[in-house]
């Protein structure tokens, strides 16, 4: 399943999404976790010291391999200066798989054990005093988006993003490929406003918006925010000393979490997984397109200088099976 953490900057998503990792590899599931923010907080939050953290390897710098090895030998794509993020799959183009070993993880994703357990984390990368002025931000996560769009992903199985802040993640549609998104909201009118912003725009689009009360520390907290985003409201977090622990880098084992807290992040693995039922790979397919065109036709055509409408291939929808169809 693929499941983003989304909310206003400071409203604890990091914090929750490394929370949930924790818990998926701790159950045993292969995880892969994507720290998709502008402000790379994931590995630290995951227990790696600050050295670690800034030897990461960047998917933002190594967009071209990743371009090169998706593109496999897809007809339609007739070279990677013509792909750009929303570039859709088709026959010939390779597929990454969670449980897999391939060369994008090879080269940008790094293993990070917890208390036994291991998950996969990949970085965009930071945004460096060499983007000043000339970058956007979202030519970083244009890799994600492009990983995300070859990813064929299954039951009990799972890559959890921790996405840029705000409503931000409409910059792109990135917004469309994940199956479950939980918005991390404090009880306070400005936390509940980035919620009314992401439902507004989410709205035409299917997406699966679940609100988590970050936080919330009495009966008050909690009806302010039943009140604001009703039945969207999932689950609650209160006050942690382990998270507190944690960010003073001094980890307690995952074990002695709060009671309440676990609670709280089965909840959200139940939520997840009741939405594998729920797929439409047709419809996952058409929205990358969708977006794809809309690209091309906004600045992609331009910037390569060809109609990369003609990247669509007509006849293929991306699907968890069979596998045996993908090239070597």
């Amino acid at each position: 399943m693929k499941i983003a953490f989304v909310g206003k900057g400071g409203s604890g998503k990091t914090t929750l999404s490394s929370l949930f990792v924790r818990h998926l590899a701790a159950t045993g599931a292969p995880v892969v976790a994507v720290d998709a923010d502008i402000n790379q907080h994931l590995g630290a939050a995951l227990g790696l010291d600050d050295e670690t953290s800034a030897r990461l390897p960047a998917l933002g710098e190594r967009l071209a391999f990743i371009k090169e090895y998706l593109r496999g030998s897809n007809p339609r794509i007739a070279s990677v200066d013509t792909m750009i993020k929303t570039t859709p799959p088709g026959e010939g183009s390779r597929l990454l798989r969670i449980r897999e070993n391939n060369p994008v993880y090879d080269a940008c994703a790094r293993p990070v054990e917890l208390d036994g357990a291991t998950a996969r984390l990949m970085v965009t990368g930071p945004f460096t005093e060499a983007d000043l002025g000339v970058s956007c931000y979202h030519s970083k996560t244009g890799a994600v988006e492009l990983c995300l769009n070859h990813l064929v992903d299954g039951r009990d199985e799972y890559m959890v993003v921790d996405m840029t802040a705000g409503s931000d993640s409409f910059a792109s549609g990135m917004f469309t490929r994940f199956d479950m998104t939980f918005l991390v909201a404090e009880p306070t009118r400005k936390g509940v406003s980035v919620y009314r912003q992401y439902k507004e725009y989410a709205r035409d689009f299917g997406i699966a918006l679940r609100v988590v009360g970050n936080k919330v520390q009495g009966q008050d907290d909690l009806d302010f925010l039943r009140e604001e985003v009703g039945d969207d409201l999932i689950a609650t977090v209160g006050h942690s000393d382990w998270v507190r622990a944690m960010e003073k880098g001094r980890p307690l084992a995952f074990a002695r979490l709060e009671d309440g807290n676990r609670a709280t992040l089965r909840t959200l693995q139940a939520a997840a997984d009741a939405m594998y039922e729920h797929r439409d790979w047709d419809r996952y397919t058409r929205q990358m397109v969708q977006f794809h065109l809309k690209n091309a036709r906004s600045w992609g055509n331009e910037r390569t200088g060809g109609d990369l409408a003609s990247q669509v291939d007509p006849a293929f929808v991306l699907r968890e099976q069979p596998v045996a169809a993908q090239p070597a």
